[in-house]
């Protein structure tokens, strides 16, 4: 594919061509760039925010960088952890033991370790029990196909029966996902028993571990790596829209220049891609198949309210709630886990939410969501008063979370596309793992794979189709001709 300036742009400034352009700053574009610059392709990075990042993007509390949206990482996050490695800031990853719970019927209750089941007085002890089971019998299950057909309702229901969903899963599901809760896939909840039945101790209890100085630390040895590679990174930077013919991709257009490539990767959720892809710049014939499969993706939004207290709110990190009544799904108590001393001794928390992007409580102002959201933290903590409340911020995600139904192998958008030299990685490619900064590694590092080799051997054939099938631990690696994408 040559990288020349199409015709129908006589005009606009041209860059200098590079052999792989990269739309997205987030773990996905940023790990793909460093293994394209590690293989010694050029590459180049635009990304539409100020700073990189994507979901992982940072601010300050307490003089110190904090994420905007909660992360922590599980011991089986191989990716991030050879990154880190790769990097040389393996030892600003620390673990740490977690504590989590449940609130459900104006009462929390801890659920950290299978004992903690026995105490779980929400339910009588032969669900109790049933629930215990559930979680042993959903980690024996190896392919994810066997599920593929299922929802997550149907699934759960068939493992510990209806009244342990009704009290601990719907709950969840619903708060996760609203109006979408009963089309969620089977898929998408054993990948979540799975993972973090890996994450456990001998003793049951779970490990998280977290970056000292936050995923910032990462970014920043990450970014310097890339420059010291060639590799062009640029914040604020919007694409407008991308330009492929007959022939394939040439480049896109962003702040009225035009950015030649010979391979486009874009790492943005697909609804973005399907915008840059609508248009007048783009015409060939495989264009309009692709932006409906990529508008097909449902999203949901993310509202992430973060408070600096000047005490503690609880002793549990990871607070998940399973009361219809309150606004937010889940309530991380993050300096449960890393020491309030590195945020000038403020406890941070998180409260989470998706809903889709029109929802009311997604449009309210900031100190709206603050207000509203005061009397349910009173009634969850009767002790909490708004004066322990040092500092308040609101982050909102327009797409946060992908939602994953039955079949969705099936829908999932390909990796390489039918447009010659376009690429697609997000995190709605994620299957059947769900989405997080682990895979987005995985991910990047993959899709940069499959494009040097194309960029050294050609495009003779084209693939047809992209069907995950299983690896040997059950994750998906979805298959194009000469590459795989997980």
């Amino acid at each position: 594919m040559s990288a020349e300036k199409p015709t129908n742009l006589p005009n606009l400034p041209a860059e200098e061509p590079v052999d792989v352009l990269v739309v997205g700053a987030g773990f996905t574009g940023l790990a793909a760039a460093l293994e394209l610059g590690a293989r010694g392709v050029s590459c180049r990075v635009l990304e539409q925010a100020p700073e990189i990042g994507g979901l992982a993007g940072s601010f300050d509390v307490g003089g110190r960088r904090l994420e905007r949206f909660y992360h922590h990482w599980f011991s089986s996050d191989d990716e991030m952890l050879r990154l880190c490695a790769e990097l040389g800031v393996s030892h600003l990853m620390e673990p740490h033991l977690s504590r989590t719970g449940l609130y459900y019927a104006n009462s929390v209750y801890r659920l950290s370790k299978p004992t903690d089941l026995l105490r779980f007085t929400a339910l009588p002890l032969a669900d109790r029990l049933r629930l215990g089971a559930l979680a042993l019998r959903a980690r024996r299950v190896r392919d994810w196909r066997e599920l593929e057909s299922r929802t997550a309702e149907d699934w759960l229901v068939s493992l510990g029966g209806r009244r342990v969903y009704d009290v601990v899963w719907r709950p969840l599901l619903e708060g996760k996902f609203g109006g979408y809760a009963d089309k969620v896939g089977a898929t998408w909840m054993w990948t979540k028993l799975h993972l973090r039945g890996g994450s456990r101790t001998k003793s049951g209890s779970e490990t998280l571990y977290y970056l000292r100085g936050g995923s910032e630390a990462l970014l920043t040895a990450l970014h310097k790596r890339l420059l010291e590679q060639g590799v062009d990174v640029r914040t604020s930077t919007p694409v407008e829209a991308v330009h492929a013919d007959e022939r394939g991709v040439s480049g896109v257009t962003a702040g009225g220049r035009f950015f030649p490539a010979r391979e486009i990767l874009l790492t943005t959720p697909p609804p973005l891609p399907a915008d840059l892809l609508d248009g007048p710049a783009c015409t060939h014939p495989a264009v309009p198949a692709l932006s409906r499969q990529l508008r097909q993706v449902d999203y949901l939004a993310n509202v992430c309210l973060v408070l600096e207290n000047d005490r503690r709110l609880s002793e549990t990190y990871w607070l998940n709630v399973n009361d219809p009544t309150f606004p937010y799904v889940g309530v991380i108590e993050h300096t449960n886990l890393d020491d309030p001393a590195h945020y000038g001794g403020r406890h941070v928390v998180y409260l989470s939410k998706y809903l889709p992007s029109d929802a009311p409580l997604y449009r309210m102002t900031d100190d709206e969501v603050f207000a509203y959201s005061l009397p349910h933290l009173k009634r969850m903590f009767p002790a909490f008063d708004e004066s322990w409340v040092r500092d308040h911020h609101v982050w909102r995600a327009e797409h946060a979370q992908p939602v994953i139904t039955p079949h969705y192998s099936r829908t999932m958008p390909p990796t390489e596309s039918r447009v010659p030299g376009l690429y697609l990685a997000s995190m709605a490619q994620v299957f059947p793992e769900d989405r997080g900064t682990n895979y987005a590694v995985r991910d990047g590092r993959r899709a940069a794979a499959l494009i040097a080799d194309r960029l050294r051997h050609g495009r003779a054939t084209r693939p047809t189709t992209a069907t995950p099938t299983p690896t040997p631990n059950g994750t998906a690696q979805n298959r194009t001709h000469g590459g795989t994408h997980g």
